[in-house]
């Protein structure tokens, strides 16, 4: 393994984070004005990820440059792990499911009725 696993632990954690940070950026972009496009924008962003990790292993898949193998699994495992901390960080995030008008707060007085 030695120094080409190295090289492919690198080329590895730097392609997941390129691939999901440029996501994230992009979903954030989606949804910026529309966000109830989230989700279906989550999944197009997330399919598009995983194409493109599959393109990369599919052009790689017999070089010399670096262990393919060492490769694979720092893949993996950088995937999970930037997921785990998506799924951490939506589940964390005060996200209000119930929206309130500005125009119906200032209609409704407490103790009158229309």
């Amino acid at each position: 393994m030695g120094s080409k696993g190295l090289i492919g632990a690198l080329f590895a954690t730097a392609l997941v984070l390129a691939f999901f940070a440029f996501g994230q950026v992009a979903l954030d972009r989606l949804t910026r004005n529309n966000p109830q496009m989230l989700m279906a924008g989550a999944m197009l962003v997330y399919t598009t990820q995983i194409l493109l990790v599959g393109i990369v292993l599919v052009v790689f898949k017999h070089t010399t440059l670096f262990d393919t193998k060492v490769f694979g699994f720092t893949l993996l495992g950088c995937a999970l792990i930037w997921t785990g901390f998506q799924v951490r960080a939506g589940m964390k995030a005060k996200i209000y499911y119930v929206h309130i008008d500005s125009e119906d707060k200032k209609d409704s007085k407490p103790g009158r009725q229309p």
